[in-house]
């Protein structure tokens, strides 16, 4: 009796768990929600032989990996080529009526998410696995499955495979920014970079806290079900309880859908979550085998991408910040608008020169964007709209902080404040010196350095390391408590032994990036030979020009900096490298380019292994480059290479070649 009790509560609650999350049309009051969830896990705690891991119960999360494991997809997930006006959807248009005259579309909206394959088996949802490179993902189940929108159970017992997109809706990615401010942890840049760190978690719980939502767009083993054509394949897997995007139309031609990307581009703001553009495929699945694919992408479907959203908002007033070289950066207060699926209330002005040169004035009713749908940026100001009101900028000569003399260097746009002990250059370097791509102390983030620096207990970068000395101190602060402390200095600790690029960057030598500080650590293997180096010694270095090489030789000769060398010595820091072995391969010596999202390893894994093998890795593709090496997503710098002639090669393939 109890087992059929516990079967049935877990159909109801499927019933009502689509009928909310998927419906959005409950047929209950939360109330009665509530009692037959409270009912049913009851029920399994007394009777713990019925467990269930698709139970409704077990979306709240709670398995632990210590890894993902790799699995091979039964068919290759390709991506998709981009197009981004009406003329190249055209030209498109006539390459598939050359070989299906008759075609129509189904134009779908293209989410900004995390690709995603979904297995169903005898009715059951069994595992879930990323896109990865199109050939190998991960499995991520234990994380999809505490996404609420998705069935763990559909009523067919064939097996069933259909993929989508898993995406943070905006409510959610603005609320997960919000908590990791409050802690002073990194903000994710946009929603599908959250879903993507959120989806690769290893703990479960923290994905379920992230409120993760998913589309589904195609049905890879549609064929077995007598499906005909994609709209088909939609609303069978709609018949499934699988979430699929009513925002969709069929298109007897390009003008039609160009039509709905219009109407679609205007809703944009005000959607629920992130699109970057719209999907459009031929229909017929028989027209779409005639018209087949090319190595990486089909040949019946094409993505427009929108251009960069654009929104008018009010500047309220320009406000300086302090970086930590000096440099002074001013920045535009804006009245809060949406964009791009987040709310921006501020954007960078770069200099006094773009402020000049964009005529942007305080109380200006302005035109922004964000650049590559990241970065908050001011496009211009409306001067027709301009009442009397408007206030033009004066650059302040001094220092919002400390009050020193500002300095505009020759033949630089930016003005710095020169004072070594201005509180916010200080604050600012302590900051990029614990920072992940410097000394990655991941417990010391921004907002705690600015609180143990308000209590005094950060004043300069060695006081990091000092910080072990102020246990009770900092136990009597609200909010610390015995383990978040030792985690702390943990971290501390555990940093001590990075490599000596990391601290090369870490010190914050200006004009020397992570690129540079990597080629000085291994040029000169010790931190006592880079600071005897000459101005001659170093610009003799590919990639160390003038300006960087007087950069370092100022740096070294100021005593603050060598004292501050010689304290960290004495905490025990590594100032040493060991000589890299360069391995002989088809990357020694040549210029290799990386883009697109990879997925067995990080973009600064992939590098670490192509300048261990002596490559040089540049950012961007020219005649000059040697391999352009691309990743999931890949998008103009393929393009380019591909119409320079330039070598190219697929993450799959790079990782046998490196392996």
């Amino acid at each position: 009796m109890s087992q059929q009790r516990i079967l049935e509560l877990r159909r109801i609650l499927d019933r009502l768990s689509y009928e909310y999350y998927v419906l959005d049309k409950p047929s209950v009051s939360d109330q009665e929600y509530d009692r037959y969830y409270q009912e049913l896990e009851s029920l399994e705690q007394q009777f713990p032989e019925y467990a269930d891991p698709n139970s409704i119960t077990q979306r709240v999360g709670g398995v632990v990996l210590d890894a993902f494991t790799k699995v091979e997809h039964s068919r290759a997930m390709l991506s998709l080529d981009d197009v981004f006006n009406l003329e190249e959807l055209q030209d498109f248009d006539r390459k598939v009526r050359e070989v299906e005259p008759n075609a129509r579309y189904v134009a779908e909206l293209k989410i900004d998410g995390l690709a995603m394959s979904l297995i169903y088996r005898n009715g059951t949802f069994v595992q879930a696995v990323t896109r990865g490179n199109g050939i190998v993902g991960e499995d991520v189940t234990h994380n999809v499955r505490t996404i609420q929108s998705i069935p763990m159970h559909i009523p067919y017992t064939e097996e069933v495979e259909v993929r989508g997109e898993v995406y943070m809706p905006n409510a959610s990615f603005e609320m997960l920014n919000k908590q990791r401010e409050e802690k002073g942890e990194e903000l994710f840049a946009n929603p599908r970079n959250a879903a993507a760190g959120s989806i690769r978690q290893l703990d479960s719980k923290i994905a379920a806290s992230r409120k993760l939502d998913a589309f589904w767009y195609y049905f890879v083993n549609s064929s077995e079900f007598g499906i005909q054509s994609q709209e088909e394949a939609l609303e069978k897997m709609e018949e499934m309880h699988l979430r699929v995007n009513p925002l969709r139309r069929i298109c007897a031609n390009m003008d039609e859908v160009w039509a709905f990307i219009q109407e679609i581009g205007e809703q944009r703001p005000h959607l629920p979550y992130a699109i970057d553009g719209m999907v459009i495929k031929v229909d017929s699945f028989a027209a779409q085998a005639h018209l087949g694919n090319t190595i990486r992408a089909p040949k019946w479907a094409i993505a427009y991408k929108f251009p960069a959203e654009e929104v008018v908002t009010k500047l309220l007033d320009i406000v300086l910040t302090v970086g930590r070289t000096g440099k002074i950066t001013p920045n535009a207060v804006l009245e809060p608008v949406r964009v791009a699926g987040t709310t921006v209330s501020a954007a960078t002005l770069h200099n006094e020169d773009m402020i000049k040169e964009k005529d942007v004035r305080i109380n200006d009713d302005v035109v922004i964007r964000k650049a590559g749908d990241i970065i908050p940026e001011v496009v211009r100001a409306i001067n027709e709209r301009r009442d009397g009101t408007q206030a033009v900028y004066q650059f302040p000569n001094v220092c919002p902080v400390c009050g020193s003399e500002l300095v505009r260097l020759p033949d630089e746009a930016a003005h710095y404040c020169i004072n070594q002990d201005c509180p916010a250059r200080v604050v600012e370097s302590m900051i990029h010196f614990a920072s992940r791509d410097a000394m990655n102390i991941d417990t010391l983030g921004e907002k705690k350095v600015e609180f143990f620096h308000d209590k005094g207990l950060l004043n300069t970068i060695e006081d990091i390391y000092r910080l072990v000395e102020h246990k009770e101190e900092i136990l009597a602060f609200e909010g610390f408590k015995e383990k978040s402390y030792q985690n702390m200095i943990d971290a501390i600790e555990v940093s001590k032994q990075n490599p000596l690029e990391d601290l090369i960057f870490g010190l914050g030598i200006r004009q020397v990036g992570k690129k540079a500080a990597k080629i000085l650590a291994k040029r000169f293997l010790t931190m006592d030979a880079l600071m005897q180096a000459s101005h001659d010694e170093l610009t003799m270095i590919k990639d160390i020009g003038d300006i960087t090489a007087q950069s370092i030789v100022a740096f070294f000769h100021e005593p603050k900096n060598i004292e501050l060398i010689n304290h960290l010595k004495a905490y025990g820091l590594r100032m040493d490298t060991e000589k890299e072995e360069i391995k002989e391969s088809i990357f020694t010596g040549k210029t290799v380019v990386l883009t697109g999202t990879l997925t067995q390893l990080t973009r600064n894994e992939a590098k670490a292994i192509l300048e261990g093998l002596g490559a040089n890795v540049s950012g961007s593709v020219s005649k000059k480059t040697d391999y352009v090496i691309y990743g999931e997503a890949a998008g103009s710098k393929l393009t380019k290479a591909n119409d320079l002639g330039v070598a190219t090669m697929d993450e799959e393939t790079f990782m046998k070649e490196v392996s």
